[in-house]
This record gives C-alpha cells, sequence and structure tokens, in this order.
C-alpha cells in the first residue's frame, strides 16, 4: 500500500491510541513510501495529527453515533486526519474530503467509506457550530490534554493561553555553529549561498536560525561538523555554565549530547557524559564523532554515582533533568498524547534524586547547572527550593535573561518567549 493518508491514519492510531512515539512511527512507517514528497506529507499529517489530535478526537464524538477508536483505530485516526486537512493544513475541500474516503477504502474498509464521507461533509455543514464548542473549553481549543490545561492555568495564569497557543505553531529550525571547526558569520554566508534563509540569532552568540524545518543533512557543512541542531533555549546552558579551559565537567543525563558538545565547543575541558540508557549513549557517541569532540562517554545512574564515579570531583555538573517535556510539546506534539498527571510526581522524586547524588562530586566553589524543559513549577522551582533548604553549603546564583522571566528560585522560559522553547534553569554553586 502507498496511499500516504492511509498509511498516515496507521501510523497516527500508533500514537495517539497505542501509545508509540512520534518518532518510532515514522520510522517504522516512512520506508513504506518510496518518493520524498509522500514522506515529506507523512511527516505532517503524523505532526499536525498528534498536535491536533485532542481537539478533533473530541469532535468526532459530536460527529459519530458509536465510537470508532476501539473496533476501528485507523478510520478513526483517518478522519482526524481529514479534519486536521481541511482546518490545519486547509487543503481544498473537495481533494481533502476524496483523498480521505479513498484512503478508508485503501484501508480495506470499503464498506466504511460512505461513513467517512458523510462525516466529513457533516463537519462541514456544522463547522461553525462544531468550532464553538470546542472552543468554549481550553483543552480542546487548543488540543491540550485536561490536566495540563488545569496545571497551567494554576502555575501560569496570565500566560496559559498565550502558552498553549504557541505550542500549536510551528518552531523555527535553530542551528548551532561549532566554534571548533567554524566561524558563525562565515556559516551563515554558506548557507545563503546555498538558497538558504538564515540568520544570526539576535544573543545566543553560535545560534543561526531558519524559520522553517529542512533537511539539515543536505546542508552545506553538516557532514563535515560544522554544526549541529540545537533549539536556542538548549544553547543557553553552555552561557550558564561558564566553562573554562581546564575544567572537569560531568554532564548527567547527557543523551543525544548537545549540550555536552556545545560545552566542548566552548572550552578545553574533560568531559563526561553520562547516560543510563545504552541506546541513547550510542547517540552521544555518534554527535561527538560527526563533530570532531571527545568526551568520556560512561553509562550509570546519576542518582547512584557511587557505580561510575572516579572520586574526582567535577568543576561544573550539568544536571538536563528527566522531566514531563511540558516545555517542548510545539517539537515533540505526541507528548501531549502520552503524559499523565501521575507522571509528575514520579519525575520530582527522580529528579530530586539526581541532585542529591551528583552534589557531593562538584569541586568546592563549583557550579552546578540543573535545567528541565518543563513549565510545570512542581519540577522545577519547587524542586529546587526544597532541595537548598537541606543544603547549606549552596547557594543559588542570580541568572537574568534577554527573554523569559524570573522564578521563585532560577529563571523560566515559557514556549514563545523570544519564540524558544519552554525552559527551566537554576544555578547553584557550592560554598
Amino acid at each position: 500500500m502507498t496511499d500516504t493518508r492511509a498509511i498516515a491514519a496507521q501510523a497516527l492510531a500508533d500514537v495517539a491510541l497505542r501509545g508509540a512515539s512520534l518518532r518510532d512511527a515514522m520510522e517504522r512507517y516512512a520506508p513504506k513510501l518510496g518518493d520524498s514528497r509522500d514522506r515529506a506529507l507523512l511527516m505532517a499529517l503524523l505532526s499536525d495529527g498528534s498536535r491536533w489530535w485532542l481537539r478533533f478526537d473530541a469532535a468526532l464524538d459530536r460527529l459519530l453515533e458509536k465510537p470508532l477508536r476501539q473496533k476501528e483505530p485507523a478510520i478513526h485516526a483517518l478522519l482526524v486526519l481529514g479534519l486536521v486537512q481541511l482546518e490545519i493544513l486547509e487543503l481544498p475541500d473537495y481533494a481533502a474530503v476524496a483523498a480521505t474516503v479513498q484512503a478508508a477504502r485503501s484501508l480495506q474498509r470499503p464498506r466504511l467509506a460512505g461513513l467517512v464521507n458523510a462525516v466529513l461533509r457533516r463537519w462541514q455543514r456544522e463547522r461553525t457550530e462544531l468550532l464553538a464548542a470546542l472552543d468554549a473549553k481550553p483543552q480542546t481549543r487548543h488540543a491540550h490534554p485536561a490536566w495540563l490545561a488545569k496545571t497551567m492555568a494554576r502555575d501560569w495564569p496570565d500566560q496559559a493561553d498565550a502558552v498553549m497557543a504557541a505550542d500549536n505553531v510551528e518552531p523555527p529550525l535553530m542551528l548551532r555553529a561549532n566554534r571548533r571547526r567554524t566561524e558563525r558569520d562565515n556559516l551563515i554566508e554558506r548557507l545563503r549561498s546555498d538558497g538558504y534563509t538564515v540568520d544570526a540569532h539576535a544573543w545566543l552568540a553560535d545560534a543561526i536560525v531558519l524559520p522553517h524545518s529542512a533537511d539539515v543533512t543536505r546542508m552545506p557543512g553538516f557532514a563535515t561538523g560544522e554544526f549541529a541542531v540545537q533549539d536556542g533555549a538548549a544553547q543557553i546552558a553552555a552561557d550558564l555554565a561558564d566553562v573554562r579551559d581546564g575544567q572537569r565537567v560531568l554532564d548527567a543525563c547527557a543523551a543525544p549530547g548537545g549540550k555536552a558538545c556545545h560545552l566542548l565547543e566552548r572550552a578545553d575541558i574533560a568531559l563526561t557524559a553520562l547516560e543510563f540508557d545504552a541506546k541513547r549513549a550510542q547517540r552521544i557517541t555518534q554527535n561527538l564523532e560527526r563533530l570532531g569532540l571527545q568526551a568520556n562517554v560512561v553509562m550509570g545512574d546519576a542518582g547512584e554515582p557511587a557505580a561510575w564515579w572516579d572520586g574526582k570531583p567535577f568543576d561544573r555538573i550539568l544536571i538536563d533533568a528527566p522531566c514531563s517535556a511540558t516545555g517542548v510539546l510545539r517539537r515533540r506534539p505526541d507528548v501531549r498524547l502520552h503524559r499523565r498527571d501521575s507522571d509528575i510526581a514520579p519525575l520530582v522524586a527522580q529528579q530530586r534524586r539526581i541532585l542529591e547524588g551528583l552534589w557531593p562530586l562538584l569541586a568546592p566553589g563549583g557550579r552546578m547547572i540543573y535545567i528541565t524543559c518543563s513549565l510545570l513549577r512542581a519540577e522545577n522551582e519547587a524542586v529546587v527550593n526544597a532541595w537548598l533548604e537541606h543544603h547549606a553549603d549552596a547557594r543559588a546564583v542570580a541568572i537574568e535573561l534577554p527573554i523569559g522571566r524570573p522564578a521563585a528560585v532560577g529563571w523560566q522560559v515559557l514556549p514563545g518567549d523570544g519564540d524558544l522553547d519552554g525552559m527551566y534553569y537554576a544555578v547553584l554553586e557550592k560554598a
């Protein structure tokens, strides 16, 4: 089968109804399509289908007499994609409806093709009324799970609506120039001469901004390791770490290695990249090799350093803590389908355990940078505040960035601030 919409429906059903990640679904289904344009359409349908699932899934409850999620998951996903084509991709009505009906036949469900046609035609007739009903609640207006919409309204009452809207806007593509192999201005000039629209970021020293996503592997400089893909919010970490030549540095929870590589590009340091998962550790090694950098990649649990630490203190420790990933929903739209309110307490316990385990490894006068890609105060300032209360030898360093806002301790960037991802930072120094 090479019907792109039918394949997208199967993939989206895996993501939304069976818990598969968007990355895994793309890797599984993209090889079924030989044409690059078909694969691009598949990616667009999967991304927007995941992003807007919670809006149009709710719409189908109003359009169907009997739910199809369990008995016909691919057809249910296909109907979501039909609404995505009409409302988000804004394809011509006749083309979107006809192609979606044909996809039902490609899925070997010809008896349901009429139902697909009827549902999409009814949506067109009742569109104004249905949209008003969906827009009445923040979770269906912005396609966020109800628990998250409620938590964001509590944590960020003045910003919640804008944040959820930002989560549904395509982010720019951001690159990080590798200082070891090129100068940013030279790389920008080469990219422009190759036809790319690029600009230097206004205040991030290594960042290059493209307005839209692109196949970076085809760009000049990729094969020779002159740049990496990394959102600007993640690039801030290297500024906060302020590494110096000769320092010993630990990047805990390091995969896929973006922050570790950035630190190595900044100074001649002895860096240990720690990762618990073997497959993810391989990605660190691959990124180091492409960028021409060297680090000691170690397998281990950040909360149990006795199993891997050599006893020598570190001057800098970077903790990119496991978290809810609620700050990166615009890049990882499938997270909103998989994350649950019940996940937060175990994540907080893990964050506290890692902080507690790694603090003894920091040298006196050293600096620990605690980072999450979360918007939730429970994972951020609450974790650091509670930890500081029990560590008299620690102090929080004041942070001020051109975007975002101060938290009770540390600094919070929300999605859309400066067109960056959402991220939290705290810098802790040992007396």
